[in-house]
């Protein structure tokens, strides 16, 4: 009868290990129960080190439990089992202590060959500097002089305490400017922080990396076809830490080298806009989608600000008071608090549009107008 049982607690146990091991042949196992497997080969050789130790541990407790078992059921007292005398088997303690040391050596080279193929950043086709910001990242391509922010695009009426809106596909997945890369490429990672400690993390590419303030860490990643893969930073790094995404977007060389065409024609489209001289009109409607993406996670839509934190705008001495000092608190921030420079992130076209609608929005009716011509004047 023991036997039954033994076998058949044995052959529930390998059912478990194959169900392990064959996860993608049931119904969004890997996506609920198991480790994503990637779009990368190195996320590939971290999923597939992964389920090597998985089984190892479960045929470990499998054959644990099944001795455990064993011992219990055959050596009990109803049975007329005596103890054994002896105090020590120097044969069993060569056997128990060699086995375990197999099976860590076992473990140990997989797992650091892949740590060595993880870390090696060698040979890379291009770089991309990854600088994390409260609350957004900033990508600086270094070998192509393209430079932007990605800013989470998601409406506040979706996130706010007070949202009714219906929740997107990719609630607090989007964003403004996703990163793009060419597929086929080793591309490099240098990642680092402006403010506080976040961490860079895509789950398809297989890994995620530290951004700390004073240091650069780095990684890298090749992507073999186009797709687009989301990610969030993944350290609590303040109160918008959930409005931190990352979007990547993986694209032929041929489209790649498109859209790089792209963002230098929109770099000289907007160094052309911050010489011309901007209505009332198109400065309001530029500065309200200015200020929904950098502004609105500490001041809130309506302007009111969250008592005790984030001061208001709305009748704030600063929105109301000489332009000289709005301008210069908004490009360049207040010391010991939240408030961010803002000089280094936007353009002369962004900071005069976000501050004439700072003036003349949340009832506060100055009338004036802050021009590209007086940022770049005061920069």
């Amino acid at each position: 009868m023991f036997a039954n049982i033994l076998r058949r607690t044995l052959c529930s146990l390998w059912g478990a290990l194959v169900l392990l091991g064959t996860g993608n042949a049931v119904a969004g196992f890997s996506d609920t129960l198991n480790l994503r497997q990637g779009a990368t080969d190195i996320s590939h050789r971290v999923y597939n080190l992964h389920m090597l130790i998985l089984g190892i541990c479960v045929v470990v407790c499998a054959a644990v439990f099944a001795v455990l078992i064993y011992s219990l059921m055959t050596h009990r007292k109803s049975k007329g089992a005596v103890p054994a005398t002896f105090h020590e088997s120097t044969t069993v303690e060569i056997i128990w202590t060699t086995i375990p040391f197999l099976i860590l050596v076992g473990m140990a080279v997989p797992a650091t060959t892949t740590l060595l193929a993880l870390e090696d950043t060698r040979d890379a086709d291009m770089t991309i500097q990854v600088t994390g910001y409260q609350w957004k990242w900033k990508y600086d391509y270094l070998d192509s002089d393209i430079s932007f922010f990605s800013v989470l695009t998601t409406p506040p009426d979706e996130y706010q305490l007070d949202a009714t809106a219906k929740k997107d596909e990719n609630y607090l997945l989007e964003v403004d400017n996703p990163i793009v890369v060419p597929i086929n490429k080793k591309i490099r990672f240098l990642i680092t922080s402006n403010d506080v400690i976040h961490s860079w993390w895509v789950p398809d590419l297989g890994w995620k990396q530290d951004a700390v303030p004073g240091f650069i860490n780095d990684a890298w990643t090749e992507l073999d076809k186009p797709g687009t893969y989301r990610g969030r930073c993944a350290e609590l790094c303040g109160k918008g830490h959930a409005y931190m995404p990352i979007v990547l977007v993986a694209k032929t060389q041929e489209d790649y080298d498109a859209w790089v065409a792209q963002q230098k024609g929109a770099k000289e489209a907007a160094a052309a806009a911050g010489n011309k001289t901007w209505t009332m009109e198109d400065l309001m409607a530029r500065g309200e989608k200015v200020y929904t993406a950098n502004c609105v996670a500490c001041h809130q839509a309506n302007g009111e600000g969250i008592p005790g934190l984030f001061p208001a705008l709305a009748g704030s001495a600063i929105a109301t008071g000489p332009v000289a000092g709005h301008m210069d608190r908004v490009m360049h921030g207040k010391a010991g608090t939240a408030m961010q420079a803002f000089g280094p992130q936007l353009n002369d076209v962004d900071l005069a549009a976000v501050i004439t609608f700072e003036r003349n929005s949340f009832g506060n009716h100055q009338g004036d107008m802050v021009q590209p011509s007086d940022i770049a004047a005061a920069r």
